[in-house]
């Protein structure tokens, strides 16, 4: 059984990136404030972002000799200057891949080469490791440049070579490039063996936007959102760094993971729209400090990259009395699932509906399509999912069908309403005699006693001579 998003389908406009989201479709002035620094106040209005990323692309073009379908790597935490670096890269014509601020020099040099990448603009506290892992890229000195405005080690910050008075006019492309131009390299935790270089076209990423624009409807030029989560990862790359332009709302951008400044910035700044991770709703909920903070600006809290406990859900909303939605989507299709702006209270236990033109179903074992209520692995087609696994063929070709559906690899179910609920992982799914052990839910009841704060599961292995016995091992803290 196929099923369809509840939402009509929409236009997808057929356009380059940095024309989309510079498209200004709510009409803000010059003046509105999009990215603010939440520790040091600096900030970019929105003129100032389109003028400083048009800097940033021409003179990338003209210092470095930057072609269209280059590729710059982003080596940073989150901070203000990020997205002149990003998206004054696609101005230019480029590709951008980014990487996580906290890899090894192993990992950065692996992603390094696999992108191709040619240019670098690093965090200074990620120089070392970018210098080291540069070597086998065969990236030149002149080539690494800092955020920042000073100079570390003879590496110049970016704005002291890539920031003067030229401006160009971004790239922009045909309906058919805009489908088959990379922009984005993400790349996947690897925890199935080398992590995977995801391509995201132009088209992918505008599709996102728009999607969101129907199923996130409230957002808009009087919201406040926290930029807390890395824009390493597809999930803020998407819902913060680019949804802030197109909806002309203001980020807080900051990287701190300590949840007195998180508390500190929604108070000083009025922030209203909350984007959250598991960890920190529930550092939220445990620290007793957090009391002192007011919070009453905060209207909605949207949660990603896994599911919360129903006990974790209940016990924030009894102390913040804000209900808590959540989404669903990987760095290879982007957002997928989202809660409707119209309902006030979020469905128990969903991460929503499908946006507006995907398709899914619902596969079992055996391959048999599956129907509603019935749970199996989550296939999704449509507009936003990934060009392909960049130089692995064979990896693209296991993980997107013939009919272009997508293999999540989520284990999942949907209820006649169109309601998705993700229950695990496939791979750390437990079978244990004749019986699939979902880690979550396991974990979700040890959750539910007073005395238990945290707890997880996983397979443990009992080696015999002739066989190898599987059983599930608890852990858990008092």
């Amino acid at each position: 059984m196929i099923f369809k998003s509840k939402y009509p389908n929409i236009q997808v406009p057929q356009v380059g990136i940095y024309q989309y989201v510079t498209s200004n479709p709510k009409k803000i002035s010059d003046d509105k404030v999009i990215y603010v620094d939440g520790i040091t106040g600096k900030s970019y209005n929105f003129g100032e972002f389109k003028h400083e990323s048009k800097k940033f692309a021409a003179d990338l073009q003209e210092q470095f000799g930057f072609k269209q379908g280059n590729v710059l790597a982003i080596v940073s935490p989150n901070q203000v200057d990020y997205p002149i670096v990003l998206l004054g890269t696609i101005a230019a014509g480029g590709k951008v891949t980014v990487a996580n601020p906290k890899c090894t020099a192993i990992e950065l040099s692996y992603q390094l080469i696999d992108s191709g990448a040619s240019v670098l603009i690093v965090h200074p506290e990620c120089l070392d490791v970018s210098i080291e892992a540069s070597f086998d890229a065969k990236i030149p000195t002149s080539r690494i440049l800092l955020f920042g405005d000073k100079e570390i080690k003879e590496y110049k910050p970016y704005c002291s070579i890539l920031i003067g008075d030229h401006e160009i006019e971004p790239v922009s492309y045909t309906p058919e490039e805009a489908k088959s131009t990379t922009a984005y390299l993400l790349y996947s935790s690897g925890t199935t063996g080398k992590p995977k270089g995801i391509e995201l076209t132009h088209t992918n990423i505008v599709a996102n936007l728009a999607q969101l624009i129907i199923a996130e409807c409230g957002l808009g030029p009087h919201s406040i959102i926290t930029g807390n989560s890395q824009f390493c990862h597809g999930y803020a790359l998407i819902c913060t760094l680019h949804a802030s332009l197109i909806r002309g709302a203001t980020a807080i951008v900051h990287s701190s993971s300590s949840v007195e400044t998180f508390c500190e910035l929604i108070q000083s700044y009025k922030i209203n729209h909350i984007y959250a991770t598991p960890p920190m709703i529930r550092k939220l909920v445990d620290d007793p400090l957090i009391q002192q903070f007011d919070l009453s600006s905060v209207d909605k809290v949207i949660n990603a990259t896994s599911p919360l406990s129903d006990k974790l859900e209940r016990k924030f909303y009894e102390m913040f009395k804000i209900p808590i939605f959540q989404i669903y989507g990987l760095s290879e299709t982007s957002l997928v699932l989202s809660h409707p702006d119209t309902i006030k209270n979020e469905v128990p236990g969903s991460s929503g509906i499908l946006v507006p033109n995907m398709k899914a179903k619902i596969l079992s074992e055996d391959g048999r399509e599956l129907g509603y209520n019935e749970p199996g692995e989550l296939w999704i087609q449509g507009p936003n999912i990934m060009k392909g696994y960049l130089n692995n063929k064979d990896a693209s070709y296991t993980d997107i069908d013939k009919d272009g559906f997508f293999s999540t690899g989520d284990i999942a179910s949907v209820d006649e309403q169109g309601y998705y609920f993700i229950i695990e992982r496939k791979k750390e799914l437990i079978k244990y005699k004749d019986f699939y052990v979902a880690p979550s839910e396991l974990e979700s009841i040890l959750l539910t006693h007073d005395a238990v704060s945290d707890a997880a599961l996983r397979n443990s292995e009992i080696r015999f001579v002739d066989r190898v016995k599987v059983k599930p091992a608890l852990y858990y803290v008092l």
